[in-house]
């Protein structure tokens, strides 16, 4: 989530010492098994963040249903708080996938020129936005404004600096311009929102709720609104090329969980939210409030698709406000696995047209 440069430079190291640190990495540790289209690892590590945007991996650990799937593979999930430490970890062979927002992807994807990661299933759909205090009312109302968003380049980031400029509101990297833009992590934001230190902040759920519900704040952009069909790639699920290409039957196995997450999250409702939060309290200790969790659910959609032609024009959107250069992206998605599980399973195949 980012080209800041302290991420850029952590990035680069991760990349040009992948092949040393690799040795190290479950890739080459695991015993396989099978051969060809069908070999299998003897572990496989996923990374997810402790959010209710990664609801699918949230449920899929905390039901067994990736463990299922798996069969004698070892699961070894592990959880990360921003997408540039989950792209580091990919990269230097401490994980082997993981479920991750558009925009590290993209940055990978353009570090590694087109050789460290797939993108091979969608998994979230909306669920981030603008809120700020009652008073404001527009763009015209953001001039001299502080607004919080996640980290430099990350997804909202960028949807914030876009929707600006298509606005005709300016904003540096260093916080100047015609509005403030102030990275911070999530409970920093919330708390400076809180304290009035701060007039607003584009974040994702739950986070977007917490300040709506908890601090009385007012959503001035659902991004979901602006967004064909109100969709657009929040989260999806990316693994290491190298072990994609070694072990295919492990991964094909890993999206049969998470196809199984998205429809138990589709088919048991509430019963779905609770188990999400019961594994956000394992994580982090502290659940969400069932008024924030039922309101951040309200505003997501779980799904396989991966939305593709939102990744292309958030990338050209990072582009347009100078946080990411030109990115050929042509070969960024292999879906071939999970259209062989989900046409196993009755559902519709999909696609990584960029229209």
């Amino acid at each position: 989530m980012r080209l800041h440069l302290r991420a850029l430079s952590a990035l680069s190291i991760a990349v040009l010492s992948a092949a040393a640190l690799t040795a190290c990495g479950g890739d080459d540790d695991a015993a396989a098994s099978g051969s060809g289209a069908t070999a299998e690892a003897s572990a496989i590590r996923l990374g997810y963040f402790p959010n209710i945007t990664h609801a699918p991996a949230l449920i899929g650990v905390k039901d067994g249903l990736f463990q299922q799937a798996l069969g004698s593979t070892k699961l070894e999930a592990k959880t990360f708080n921003a997408g540039p430490a989950a792209i580091e970890a990919l990269f230097s062979g401490a994980i082997d996938a993981t479920y991750i927002g558009p925009n590290p992807a993209i940055n990978g994807w353009s570090q590694t020129k087109g050789t460290g990661l797939k993108i091979i299933a969608g998994s979230t759909s909306g669920g981030a936005g603008l809120v700020v205090k009652p008073a404001i009312n527009g763009p015209a109302d953001l001039k001299g404004k502080k607004i919080a968003t996640p980290q430099l380049g990350n997804t909202q980031d960028v949807a914030l600096r876009a929707w600006l400029k298509q606005n005709g509101l300016n904003a540096d990297q260093q916080g100047g311009g015609d509005v403030s833009v102030l990275p911070q992590d999530n409970a920093t934001a919330i708390q400076a929102f809180a304290q009035g230190a701060i007039d607003g902040a584009w974040v994702p759920e739950p986070n977007l709720s917490r300040m709506v519900l908890d601090s009385k704040g007012k959503i001035l952009v659902n991004e979901k609104d602006l967004w064909p069909n109100g969709q657009f790639v929040t989260t999806h699920l990316i693994v290491k090329q190298d072990f994609l290409k070694k072990y295919p039957g492990t991964v094909k196995k890993l999206i049969q969980g998470h196809v199984a997450s998205i429809k138990y999250i589709k088919d048991n409702g509430e019963k779905a939210q609770t188990d999400a939060n019961a594994q956000l309290e394992t994580l982090s200790g502290k659940p969400l409030k069932p008024e924030v969790l039922k309101s951040a659910f309200a505003n997501l959609s779980f799904t396989n698709d991966p939305i593709a032609p939102s990744l292309y024009t958030s990338a050209q959107h990072a582009q347009d406000v100078g946080l990411l250069k030109p990115v050929d992206l042509k070969g960024i998605y292999d879906l071939t696995l999970l259209n062989e599980v989900l046409q196993a399973d009755g559902q519709p195949a999909v696609t990584d047209a960029a229209s």
